[in-house]
């Protein structure tokens, strides 16, 4: 079973795989920092000065002013703010990857096929020039293309 367990574990694709996830892992930290810490500052200063991850609604009869006050009293909380920086990161990602894929999928395009300079008689089968009105082997005359 050892055996076996470290044959699938060195095969090309998942070590592939375990490289793309934890590239991946690194690329979604970069992201969820870019959103929380670049990106939505500017965006919540140019809506009145929003600190987006801050906004929550309490779901208790109480009232709290910040986030922090309602968790330390133990209050369950709605955190739109943060569902909203969320999907912003989600947005990028996807974003990113469609790029890629989209990048990938035009260098794999498979290239026109060439136009054919010769055909075969169809008297004698031998090779001849895709212009040729005579065959120089068998000397038959050909159709016009």
């Amino acid at each position: 079973m050892w055996k076996e367990f470290k044959e699938f574990a060195m095969r090309g694709n998942v070590m592939d795989m375990a490289v793309g996830i934890i590239i991946g892992a690194a690329f979604g930290k970069i992201i969820t920092s870019f959103v929380n810490d670049v990106l939505m500052p500017p965006i919540g200063l140019l809506l009145g000065k929003v600190d987006f991850s801050k906004l929550f609604i309490s779901l208790s009869s109480q009232s709290f002013a910040t986030l922090e006050e309602a968790k330390k009293a133990g209050v369950v909380t709605l955190n739109y703010g943060s569902f909203l920086n969320t999907v912003v990161d989600f947005l990028i990602v996807a974003f990113v990857i469609f790029m890629m894929i989209r990048q990938i999928n035009r260098l794999k395009k498979e290239p026109e096929p060439a136009v054919p300079t010769s055909k075969d008689c169809p008297y004698c089968f031998s090779e001849i020039p895709i212009k040729a009105t005579r065959c120089p082997s068998c000397t038959s005359e050909l159709k016009a293309n």
